[in-house]
């Protein structure tokens, strides 16, 4: 019998492909192993129809495989939905430090010098995920993870 911990262990080797600071895990994609005889890696994407999905769940049996766990499944699971809330407190210390202004109930700030002095110039960022800002002080533009 695999041990649920040393899968989310192994999951957590496993870096986002847009976002290459925070692993699976920390994103809130891995919602956890079920109880199946195999097992079942359970996934959300962060939006139906997300453009890493199915790199995603390249990259977790390529780690399964790897790791002699061909017999453990990867199942999508669509609801509830993938929500902000799922990502870690550790992970959105590491958005702000890669460049991305995390989510929150928040003014949107600049992650280089801090300001709030910001504007959204377009509810659509580098990912359908993120939106992107400009500081108005250090001028910078900068993703913000949106909200949902």
């Amino acid at each position: 019998m695999v041990d649920s911990t040393d899968l989310l262990d192994l999951m957590a080797e496993i870096m986002d492909p847009e976002i290459p600071v925070i692993n699976i895990v920390e994103l809130g994609i891995v919602r956890g192993i079920d109880d199946s005889t195999p097992p079942n890696i359970i996934i959300t994407p962060t939006y139906v129809g997300c453009p890493a999905t199915d790199m995603i769940s390249e990259m977790i049996r390529e780690k399964l495989d790897a790791a002699g766990h061909g017999n453990i499944g990867i199942k999508n699971q669509l609801s509830p939905a993938w929500t902000t809330d799922w990502i870690t407190k550790e992970a959105h210390e590491k958005l702000r430090i890669y460049g991305i202004d995390p989510p929150g109930d928040h003014t949107p700030s600049c992650p280089r010098c801090g300001s709030t002095n910001t504007k959204l110039i377009s509810e659509f960022g580098s990912t359908p995920c993120k939106a992107l800002h400009a500081c108005k002080d250090c001028l910078e533009p900068f993703d913000r993870f949106k909200c949902h």
